[in-house]
């Protein structure tokens, strides 16, 4: 499977990364120092799992099909739109299999790209792009996804009987 991000050529091996932490949460998300996604992951009372926020922080691997909540970063061209971190975690092929889904955060400063991270995992992962917000979501946001994450996982599970 293609990488998100080819890795760039430097001197020397690689540093050994951490052994993963395996989690089985339906939902996955990124959030910045801003703590703009965290604020909103946490009013949908869902479990979830947050992908650390520093390289040298023990990854997540999934052991479950799961739903990706990012941010997007930056506002100009979509490059470098999908924070580092989620592109370290979804190119790992575990993680990157049981992606079934993208909700994306946003800024609508950015314009056409407000929440083009989540347009870019979409295609990317081959998933759909189920709901866009701006910043930290208003309360109509946080019921609209609860609600579309159930009826999203009820279609899921009926569609693989």
């Amino acid at each position: 499977m293609t990488s998100l991000v080819t890795a760039s050529a430097g001197a020397g091996a690689p540093a050994a990364q951490p052994e993963p932490r395996l989690v089985s949460s339906r939902l996955i998300y990124f959030s910045s120092v801003s703590g703009n996604t965290h604020r909103f992951v946490m009013k949908l009372g869902l479990d979830a799992e947050r992908i650390p926020l520093h390289p040298h922080d023990r990854p997540l691997r999934a052991t479950e099909p799961f739903v990706l909540v990012v941010p997007t970063y930056g506002g100009t061209g979509g490059a470098g739109s999908v924070p580092k971190q989620v592109i370290r975690f979804l190119n790992d092929p575990q993680n990157r299999s049981l992606i079934r889904g993208v909700i994306s955060a946003g800024n609508t400063n950015f314009g056409d790209n407000f929440c083009a991270a989540g347009d870019i995992v979409a295609v990317k992962c081959k998933v759909p792009h189920l709901y866009r917000f701006e910043l930290m979501g208003t309360a109509e946001d946080v019921e609209r996804v609860k609600q579309g994450l159930d009826a999203f996982w009820t279609r899921l599970s009926q569609n693989q009987k």
